[in-house]
C-alpha cells in the first residue's frame, strides 16, 4: 500500500525489535528523571542514531503530558531534497516497531488548502530520517492514548518564509491539544561537514563547540526570531534543524504579540556530543533537548 510509510531506518539507526526498543526508550526516559519544564507545548530534540542521541532526546520527551495531548506535529529538516517551502507526506500511516501511527488527515487537508505545502513522494519520505527518528519516542510516550501525528518536512526557508509558516502554525501551537516536536541536531563539526570554527580561547575544540552551541541555545531561549537569525549569520553554526526552529520561534513570536497573561518559556534541559574533538582531523555532532511551556 502506497499510503503506508515503512520504518526504513529501523534495525539500523535504532532497534527494529519492539521489545528491545521499548526497553531502551523506557530506560532513557527513566534516567532523564521527572518533568522539570512541562507540560511541554513544543520540544526540540535530536534525530541521530539512538546510540548517539537517544538519552539526550529523552530529556525533551519526558516533558510531554500524554493525557492532555491529542495531536503531535513533527517538523523535520529536509536532508536529501531541495525544498523551498514545506512538504507533507503522501502516506496515511507511519509504521514503527512498536505500533502504527496515524496521520491527521483533517489537519493535512487544512494545510494543503493554504497552498503553502506540496506533497513529497513516498521515496523522499522514506529516505528522510529527521521525522522518522522521533516516531518511536512519540509512540512510547503516547502509548495507550488516542492521538494523531502531523509530519511536516521543512525546506531551506529564508527569514520571511520562516515568519510566514510560523504565523500559519501559531494557531495550532495555541491549541492545548497539540504538541510540536522540532527535529534538530546541533553543531556538525569537522572537515567532512565543511565546518571547523574554533575559538582557541574556549579551550579544546570540543569545548569551543560546546560554547558555540550554548550561545545558540541561549539565543533560542530568548524566543526572538531575529536574534537566532543573527546568531546563525555570525557563526554559521551547522544546526541542521535551524529552519524548523525558526518556524517555532516565529509561531511563538506571533502568539506573544497577542494580549495574553501567560507567556511562554523555552529551556534547554540536556546537551551532548557524539565525541570530543581534540584535533582538526576529528569530527562530531552535537545534540540538545529543550522544552517550551506556557506560564
Amino acid at each position: 500500500m502506497s499510503s503506508v510509510r515503512k520504518a526504513t531506518h529501523a534495525s539500523n539507526w535504532y532497534s527494529g525489535s519492539a521489545k528491545e526498543l521499548r526497553n531502551q526508550l523506557e530506560n532513557w526516559l527513566s534516567c532523564a528523571g521527572p518533568t522539570s519544564h512541562g507540560p511541554a507545548r513544543a520540544i526540540i530534540a535530536p534525530h541521530a542514531g539512538y546510540q548517539y542521541c537517544g538519552s539526550c532526546a529523552a530529556f525533551a520527551y519526558k516533558e510531554i503530558n500524554p493525557q492532555q495531548t491529542k495531536r503531535i506535529f513533527i517538523l523535520g529538516p529536509a536532508h536529501h531534497v531541495r525544498l523551498g517551502g514545506c512538504a507533507l507526506s503522501p502516506a496515511k500511516v507511519y509504521k514503527t516497531p512498536l505500533y502504527d501511527l496515524n496521520i491527521d488527515q483533517k489537519i493535512y487537508s487544512e494545510l494543503f488548502d493554504t497552498s503553502m505545502f506540496e506533497e513529497m513522494t513516498l521515496q523522499t519520505d522514506e529516505e528522510e530520517h529527521s521525522i522518522e527518528m522521533h516516531l518511536p519516542f512519540v509512540a512510547k510516550v503516547m502509548e495507550g492514548q488516542s492521538f494523531t501525528i502531523v509530519p511536516v518536512l521543512v525546506g531551506s526557508l529564508n527569514a520571511e518564509k520562516e515568519a510566514l509558516y510560523g504565523k500559519l502554525f501559531s494557531k495550532y501551537l495555541a491549541d492545548t491539544d497539540n504538541v510540536f516536536v522540532i527535529s534538530s541536531d546541533f553543531c556538525h563539526w569537522g572537515a567532512r561537514f565543511s565546518y571547523q570554527y574554533y575559538d582557541k580561547g574556549s579551550g579544546d575544540i570540543y569545548q569551543s563547540i560546546q560554547k558555540l552551541d550554548e550561545t545558540g541555545m541561549n539565543t533560542i531561549e530568548k524566543l526572538i526570531p531575529s536574534g537566532f537569525t543573527s546568531y546563525l549569520k555570525k557563526y554559521g553554526n551547522t544546526i541542521c534543524g535551524r529552519h524548523p526552529i525558526g518556524v517555532l520561534l516565529n509561531a511563538v513570536h506571533h502568539l506573544n504579540e497577542s494580549e495574553s497573561e501567560e507567556k511562554p518559556t523555552l529551556k534547554f534541559l540536556n546537551y551532548a556530543q557524539s565525541s570530543h574533538c581534540l584535533y582538526m582531523t576529528d569530527s562530531s555532532v552535537s545534540y540538545a533537548a529543550a522544552s517550551l511551556k506556557w506560564g
